[in-house]
């Protein structure tokens, strides 16, 4: 899952993006509003763990917006005011979940996993091309028959090569989609993901290079 926490204190955010990170999550980070709506108008996250009173652009309105625009990211809204009306309030305006702040961290990570599910409700059953077969709910892979054990890296590059449906996808688009906002964009991560993918899918090749643009699976 990708996530996005909206937290205007830094200390605070880089806790919750760390912990979950530790969870093996794609976690991203901003500290307003405006970012927040920016980042989830051009990354499709699965969760947005959005503080309430941000500056710049306040927390409800960047819920209100992301409601109506028909967002597909789930919103899991958090604030130090705990009365039932401010969680009524915050729910009227789009948000899946609500967690008062100071609240404890296994919590906050058991609520972005029931949203993840949901996000993932829209994402279709099962990818297939070339002979394979990529099942997002069962973290599954099949190559003409045969199981595929992959990372989760591995696994997110192959979905998000499968999801193009034969068009290219830049090493920028696997390393925005893949990892999250700390890799470096110089690194070899693709391409060492790239590499081990393609020894555990076999011959014969399926995954094409396209010089100075990306990848596919044509």
């Amino acid at each position: 899952m990708h996530i996005l926490v909206a937290e205007d204190d830094e200390l605070l955010a880089n806790a919750v993006g760390d912990g979950l990170r530790d969870q093996d999550l794609v976690v991203d980070i901003v500290h307003d509003g405006a970012s927040a709506l920016d980042r989830c108008r051009r990354t499709e996250y699965d969760v947005l763990v959005l503080d309430r009173g941000l500056p710049l652009v306040h927390g409800d309105q960047v819920c209100r917006s992301l409601a109506t625009g028909q967002s597909a990211t789930k919103i899991l809204m958090l604030t130090a005011a705990a009365e039932v009306a401010d969680r009524v309030s915050g729910l009227e305006r789009g948000a899946d979940d609500y967690l008062p702040k100071p609240f404890v961290f296994a919590e906050l990570v058991a609520r972005v996993y029931a949203l993840g599910r949901r996000s993932r409700t829209m994402v279709p059953p099962v990818l297939v091309r070339a002979g394979i077969t990529l099942d997002p709910a069962r973290h599954l892979v099949v190559r003409d028959g045969r199981q595929v054990l992959l990372t989760k890296k591995e696994f997110t590059v192959l979905e998000e090569l499968l999801r193009a449906n034969g068009a290219v996808v830049s090493a920028e688009e696997l390393l925005e989609r893949a990892w999250d906002e700390k890799a470096d964009p110089f690194t070899n991560a693709v391409r060492v993901t790239m590499a081990g993918l393609r020894r555990k899918l076999a011959e014969p090749q399926v995954i094409e290079t396209v010089p100075g643009v990306g990848y596919r699976i044509s």
